[in-house]
């Protein structure tokens, strides 16, 4: 039957936009979920559809339905999940590669999504009735930790945290090359590669979007025969757009070890791998309720920890930041 509200403008939230005004009522949980009420029209001004950009003024009467969500059609499939923390509102869980995180063209089935519909009663609904529970993502080939919200206030709030970059995310890559600083920052506007739409690229376009990446190198390998060395990297996020570490890797030279698509192709060189050597092994958040500071790590899967023993002996010393990182990653 979907939930009716009526308010009335107070005179301190006149000048408000129309979206924000809607975001501070407790029953809509988020800005965006607001400018989607008012996108399907279900927001009426003094009787009247109105933008969500529209000023709001003392004394107007606002109407609100909020229609009950529509069953999204995914069928939950009993897939494991190596589930590190839940509680009423929040899993954090480790993705192992290969798995696709929600339903796209060419995985309409066996997805993380579909996997946490089995495994959870209720989940964020958010993200859109494709991506129940999802507040960010990690590529197919990508590993490591991930944040899923079970209510949709938690939804709102960890999102939030995420644009407000309070969340912490750390990732570990190997990557070709030497890279001589011990740290770096990237900082280059990542969109959709101007000549192949399967990848994303460093570009000076219009849809182009701010892209922001730092590392740390923890450790360097000597060149080998088939290669021209190797650098551990911890990565970290202050933007998370699509292939974001693996798209500024490439951009300055040296890109991710066994990445197919931005990588350099070179069997030898890749260690044997067949995806990207590229882990979110560490995740810091404050939890959306509570407030507690919770911390998470993973060290490397079984895959990444093989290739790097293949050079481990060619290893020219660990940084102070890799006598921190490399103990969480499984590797001392």
């Amino acid at each position: 039957m979907g939930e009716r509200l009526v308010l009335t403008v107070r005179a301190d939230d006149a000048g408000d936009r129309l979206d924000r005004f809607l975001a501070a009522d407790e029953s809509i949980v988020s800005r965006s979920f607001a400018q989607r009420l008012i996108a399907d029209g279900n927001v009426l001004v003094n009787g009247r559809v109105a933008p969500k950009n529209h000023v709001v003024r003392a004394g107007e009467r606002i109407e609100v339905f909020i229609p009950d969500p529509e069953p999204s059609g995914l069928e939950p499939e009993e897939i494991p999940l190596d589930v590190r923390y839940e509680d009423d509102h929040v899993i954090v869980l480790s993705k192992p590669a290969g798995l696709v995180v929600h339903p796209a063209r060419g995985h309409s089935s066996g997805t993380l999504v579909h996997a946490l519909l089995a495994h959870a009663d209720e989940l964020g609904t958010l993200a859109g009735e494709d991506r129940p529970g999802i507040v960010h993502r990690l590529d197919k080939d990508t590993s490591g930790l991930m944040m899923v919200a079970k209510r949709d206030e938690a939804h709102a709030a960890l999102s939030e945290a995420l644009k407000v970059r309070s969340v912490e995310r750390r990732y570990a890559a190997l990557v070709h090359g030497y890279i001589a600083p011990d740290t770096g920052i990237v900082d280059a506007p990542i969109g959709r590669h101007p000549k192949d739409r399967l990848r994303m690229a460093v570009v000076d376009t219009e849809g182009a979007k701010q892209s922001v990446t730092t590392f740390s190198v923890l450790e360097r390998f000597e060149a080998g025969t088939h290669d021209d060395g190797y650098t551990l990297v911890e990565c970290k996020l202050y933007t998370g757009r699509t292939h974001q570490i693996r798209v500024h890797m490439q951009y300055i030279k040296h890109p991710v070890v066994g990445d197919p698509l931005y990588g350099r192709r070179h069997p030898k060189a890749d260690l044997g791998l067949t995806r990207q050597f590229l882990h979110a092994y560490r995740l810091r958040f404050t939890h959306p309720t509570t407030g507690e500071d919770l911390e998470f790590t993973d060290p490397l899967p079984e895959d990444l920890r093989i290739a790097y023993a293949r050079i481990q002996d060619r290893s020219m010393g660990v940084t102070a930041d890799g006598e921190r990182a490399l103990p969480l990653l499984g590797l001392r």
